[in-house]
This record gives C-alpha cells, structure tokens and sequence, in this order.
C-alpha cells in the first residue's frame, strides 16, 4: 500500500540498522526533524541519483528508486538553528513518486519493502564475516566501538547485515 513521507535527499544511502550521522542546518528540515524526534517518527532518506543536498531554486532532483527510512536514535540542538541527530536505517521503501511539500520538503508516495529475509553467511563470505568481526572486536578491546559507524547488535551471520554494512562502507556508497 502507498503511503506519502517526507523525503532527506542525500548524496549517500542508508541501509537498514545502518548508522547516519546528520548536521541540520537548513530552514526547511529543522521543523522536520524536530517534529519527528519530538513524534518518535521516521522519515525517508532518497539517495541523490542528480542534483544537490543544498536546495537550489527550481531544480527538482532526481532519485534512486530506493530510499530507506531514518529513526532519529540521537538528537543535540546546539543552536536554535543547528542540530546534529544519529539516526538509524530501518525498513527499505521503493519511491514511486516526489513532489514539493510544505517548508521545501520534499514528500514522496512509497511503499514500504519488507525486511531482509534472514540468510546465513554462506561459506563462501566467511571470509568477510570475519574480517568485520576482527574490526570490531579490535575497536571494542581499544575502548572505541562507539567510533564505528556500525550500531550494535553485531549480526556477523547473516548476509543481508553483512551485506547492508559492507555496501554503506564502500567507497562508492559515499561518492
């Protein structure tokens, strides 16, 4: 079923249980996330295919299909004007249609995906599996696990965790 949500164009995509640290300094988004930490609400992050973060009048930008809703975990206003808030990927959405809406936001009519299926990281991947565990058992034993852009619980066997933490700390995925 479509549903209409308000919409965080980004540069860079969130994924489910995945970490998103935000800097809110623009008009038209202070509102927003204040309403939905107030409201314990999420709203839609769309992974910027063409255009801008910063808004520029007149330009519509263009997005990925799939976008992935943000539940604000952590909120400090520092300045009347300026917040930073932590929030967390949750379910995936597939965005079927943008347009303006109230204060500049841009709403998008989605409908929600259902969550990753539960897989066991087949042999084959092991190796990955691994090589995050030493991360973040390394970070851990140093005192700085809450530097890693990964929230806790660690699901190191199954794929779509590994796969989902992967993609987000790829290269790629922040260009």
């Amino acid at each position: 079923m479509q549903h209409t949500i308000p919409l965080f164009p980004l540069s860079q995509g969130l994924f489910p249980d995945g970490m998103l640290p935000l800097q809110i300094f623009e008009v038209r988004y202070l509102d927003l996330i204040k309403r939905c930490y107030q409201q314990q609400q999420a709203f839609g992050v769309a992974w910027i295919k063409q255009g801008s973060e910063v808004q520029v009048p007149g330009e519509i930008p263009s997005l990925h299909k799939i976008g992935c809703m943000a539940h604000i975990r952590e909120f400090e206003q520092v300045q009347p004007t300026f917040f930073r808030v932590l929030c967390q990927g949750g379910l995936r959405f597939h965005l079927h249609d943008v347009q303006p809406g109230p204060y500049g936001v841009w709403q998008g009519s989605v409908t929600t995906i259902a969550q990753d299926p539960e897989v066991e990281v087949p042999t084959v991947l092991q190796a990955h599996a691994d090589r995050l565990g030493k991360v973040i058992a390394s970070a851990q034993q140093q005192g700085v696990a809450e530097k890693l852009p990964i929230f806790p619980p660690f699901h190191l066997d199954k794929c779509g965790w590994l796969a989902n933490r992967y993609t987000r700390l790829s290269p790629s995925a922040r260009s």
